[in-house]
């Protein structure tokens, strides 16, 4: 497995979330079982089994984030390379085919977001994969699903 960088305030995120789940939620979800379980017939208890099936899904996401974690490394920002296309880097790119601008942020695990202006994407996507390394005024082709984006670099900054 390969390892995905993940800035401080990532980390933090993903840890916070994962003491929320298993110091907050899921007490409360063993609790509403225990009550459940006192009301007598678990085969026709609905309220039992929602209870349980919530739990699972609470250990589900636990275990993917905890996953997340172990696949991530904390990288220091101030030691990534300037000028070219990085983790912690947002990148503005033109399509050349039709003009259109985008906007986009290289992130690690649980810092994506794709309904931002900016959209904030995981350095493993193929579009970052493709864009990584690279200086303004390059040109990259993307091979997806609906044909070939052809883009130029117009500009890279370097977040603190």
């Amino acid at each position: 497995m390969e390892l995905q960088p993940i800035s401080r305030e990532g980390y933090d995120k993903l840890k916070e979330e994962i003491r929320k789940l298993e110091h907050d939620d899921m007490p409360k979800i063993a609790e509403a079982i225990a009550e459940a379980r006192a009301e007598g017939d678990l085969k026709e208890n609905a309220e039992y089994h929602g209870q349980r099936e919530e739990q699972g899904r609470l250990q589900a996401r636990i275990n993917s984030l905890k996953s997340k974690l172990a696949s991530c490394y904390i990288v220091d920002k101030s030691t990534l390379p300037k000028g070219v296309v990085a983790f912690g880097t947002r990148v503005t790119v033109k399509n050349t085919d039709d003009g259109d601008i985008e906007k986009y942020e290289f992130v690690g695990p649980g810092e994506e977001d794709y309904m931002s202006d900016v959209m904030k994407i995981l350095t493993t996507s193929p579009l970052a994969s493709a864009l990584l390394g690279k200086k303004v005024n390059d040109k990259v082709s993307i091979q997806v699903p609906r044909g070939t984006i052809n883009y130029e670099i117009t500009e890279i900054e370097e977040l603190a």
